[in-house]
């Protein structure tokens, strides 16, 4: 049984049906305290999964960390900056319209969502590492194309080869 404190509820308790079917637990909330019950490796994942949804990623997004192994890492900006000015921090992470966060779903195949002053990320964990240094560029002031061009050098290469060697056939040669 875990007990998870929550700043708004209401949606946790909206989803609670397709929650507790997706997750395999049974959720019941008075007032900003949520209770989980299920088996141990289940009320991590709808711990984490509940923190998704409270950080304000979509349902279907949050739900990822559950059907698709993904995780969900929190960076906060103030930790890699001393600038004041944290609106310009986070306009720099947006990018006009957006399409600064586009190209980084695009280039690390992970999701991004920002709350105050803190960044969510939720992606597989191979692509996590890079989407989290770039991230850390961005804040620190790097120009948008420098991080694009390192998450393209740093793209994680599917791995298809399980170890095993084809075997060679070895050809007769003729002596003349």
């Amino acid at each position: 049984m875990e007990t998870i404190i929550c700043e708004k509820p209401q949606r946790i308790i909206k989803n609670r049906k397709n929650l507790e079917k997706r997750l395999e637990i049974k959720i019941t909330g008075t007032g900003n305290k949520i209770t989980i019950h299920g088996s141990p490796e289940n009320e991590y994942i709808a711990e984490r999964v509940i923190e998704a949804l409270e950080f304000g990623f979509p349902f279907s997004v949050a739900l990822l960390i559950k059907e698709e192994d993904f995780m969900l890492e929190v960076l906060n900006i103030k930790d890699y900056t001393r600038r004041k000015d944290l609106e310009k921090v986070r306009a720099r992470i947006i990018g006009k319209q957006g399409r600064t966060l586009r190209a980084l779903l695009e280039l690390t195949k992970c999701h991004f969502e920002i709350k105050d002053n803190q960044v969510g990320i939720i992606g597989d964990p191979e692509y996590i590492k890079n989407a989290m240094q770039a991230m850390i560029f961005l804040i620190q002031g790097s120009k948008h194309a420098n991080v694009y061009a390192f998450l393209e050098k740093h793209q994680v290469q599917p791995v298809f080869d399980l170890g095993l060697k084809p075997i060679k056939k070895k050809t007769k040669r003729k002596n003349r």
